[in-house]
């Protein structure tokens, strides 16, 4: 279903025009807010606190509450791996091949 464009996708189109390199930016926030939620909402639905997570993972709650802010860019590969280890789930990333507009990105499997 389609909505009418608004100011809002007004201003992002005008801004994706003048600066295409926004898009990258936009795709990079979106994976992050993904993987944020995605790890807070398995947390809940374990019953785990961020503490209980921590000790789980060998790490301390505030590192646990870094990675479930959407903002957090530095995980690494191997911490994402405890994380979602100790959550009883998988992991799985996928290279994705440039797509038509030549912008290549990561694509996550939930």
């Amino acid at each position: 279903m389609n909505r009418p464009k608004d100011d809002l996708d007004r201003t992002f189109e005008k801004i994706l025009k003048e600066d295409p390199s926004f898009q990258e930016e936009l795709d990079k926030a979106d994976r992050a807010w993904d993987i944020a939620f995605q790890i807070r909402d398995l947390r809940e639905k374990a019953g785990l606190t961020q503490k209980k997570l921590a000790e789980m993972v060998g790490t301390k709650q505030s590192n646990i509450a870094r990675i479930e802010d959407a903002d957090y860019t530095r995980y690494t590969l191997t911490t994402l791996e405890k994380v979602t280890k100790a959550l009883k789930a998988k992991l799985e990333i996928k290279i994705i091949p440039e797509d038509h507009k030549g912008v290549a990105y990561l694509h996550r499997v939930k």
